[in-house]
């Protein structure tokens, strides 16, 4: 029931609206337009004023047919990743790809269109289903921010589906939680030719802190990253300072909080090996390090009605879903710790956050017809 073309059309078209985080105004506009035409009362919450935003998170309410049946959560994020600006998709058949100066925005804008689609279908073919939530969130790729900020009260939905993940056949039902860090080292400037020991080099300090710090996969549930650094002011200057920013994940509580004390113990060790005496006045290298939650781990037992609800779904189209956990956050951490019960539906994006993203329009049509397997056993249950 599903139409793939139309499916297929409503992603080219999406992709082509420009909506990097704090900027989903334009493809806001264009959803609100898409969904009020389909019967659906849309509202906007403040979640855009609260952040910087151009909008806040798109609210829907899609009246059911049945008022018996729980209302239903089908939620997606409008904002894209940079370079995401002027995306100009290369089709190939069923394959939707990036032309390798943008990423693509399948991530996820494939999951908003997925939606879409099926409140058009249930519409159009007159299904039979309960009350749906559609919430479109922004700021999803810039820590979670629409999700965190969702104005809950005004959803009816207690549980549903977030789709926003590339594997296509899985629901994700463990995420890791995430702390965010910021180390500042500071040192002492100098003049790099005339008086180099007058300084303390904050880069070289920051160096050797990282050389020994354990990056990357950690083991089976964390992984720990550096990812942005700056400092510096000319190469004939002793940089007194040097900011480095970075993340620990875990599906263990206790791992991640060991994982963020490692790394914090490997600067504070690496700014205690330094320190210089200048007109008998000792200087020492200092460290400022800030640790924020960024989200807390997910954890949704596959006993859930709405792990059941999926699975069933998946059963009666003979397709395989599994689940499983992933190694990325995704506004379904938010909004299980905000009273929901929310597990991530693949579908079927690749390449994610790279400039060489595409997806298959089949893997789409596939967990359409599995949301809308799940709306209608949602209704007869």
């Amino acid at each position: 029931m599903i139409n793939t073309e139309r499916l297929k059309a409503l992603l080219l078209e999406l992709v082509q609206i420009d909506s990097l985080s704090k900027r989903e105004g334009r493809v806001a506009r264009r959803l609100q337009q898409e969904l009020e035409g389909l019967g659906a009362a849309v509202s906007f919450d403040d979640a855009g004023e609260r952040v910087g935003g151009e909008t806040g998170n798109l609210i829907a309410h899609v009246p059911g047919t049945v008022s018996a049946a729980p209302p239903l959560l089908l939620c997606a994020h409008m904002d894209t990743v940079v370079p995401g600006e002027g995306v100009q998709p290369i089709v190939e058949g069923d394959i939707i790809r990036t032309d390798g100066s943008t990423v693509l925005g399948g991530d996820d804008k494939s999951g908003v269109a997925i939606i879409c689609e099926v409140v058009r279908t249930l519409r159009e073919q007159q299904l039979a289903h309960g009350d749906i939530d559609v919430v479109f969130t922004i700021c999803e790729e810039f820590g979670l921010l629409g999700a965190k900020h969702l104005d809950t009260g005004r959803l009816r939905a207690k549980a549903g589906i977030v789709l926003d993940s590339d594997s296509a056949g899985f629901l994700f039902t463990r995420a890791p939680g995430a702390n965010v860090m910021e180390f500042v080292v500071h040192g002492q400037e100098a003049h790099a030719g005339m008086a180099p020991e007058r300084g303390i080099n904050a880069i070289q300090v920051a160096a050797e802190a990282i050389a020994a710090m354990r990056l990357g996969r950690i083991d089976e549930d964390t992984t720990a990253n550096l990812g942005v650094i700056a400092g510096g002011m000319a190469i004939n200057i002793v940089p007194n300072r040097v900011t480095i920013r970075g993340e620990a994940r875990s599906h263990d509580e206790a791992k991640l909080e060991a994982q963020t004390a490692h790394m914090r113990a490997c600067f504070e060790q690496a700014v205690g090996r330094h320190a210089i005496d200048i007109d008998g006045q000792q200087i020492r290298a200092r460290l400022e390090c800030e640790v924020q939650r960024q989200y807390d781990r997910m954890n949704v037992p596959d006993s859930s009605r709405i792990v059941r609800l999926v699975l069933r779904a998946g059963e009666r189209l003979g397709y395989s879903v599994r689940t499983t956990g992933m190694g990325g956050g995704c506004d379904a951490n938010i909004l299980n710790r905000r009273g929901l019960e929310v597990a991530n539906l693949g579908t079927g994006m690749r390449d994610i956050h790279t400039v060489h993203e595409w997806l298959d329009v089949n893997d789409m049509n596939r967990a359409a017809q599995i949301v809308l397997e799940i709306v209608r056993l949602n209704a007869a249950a």
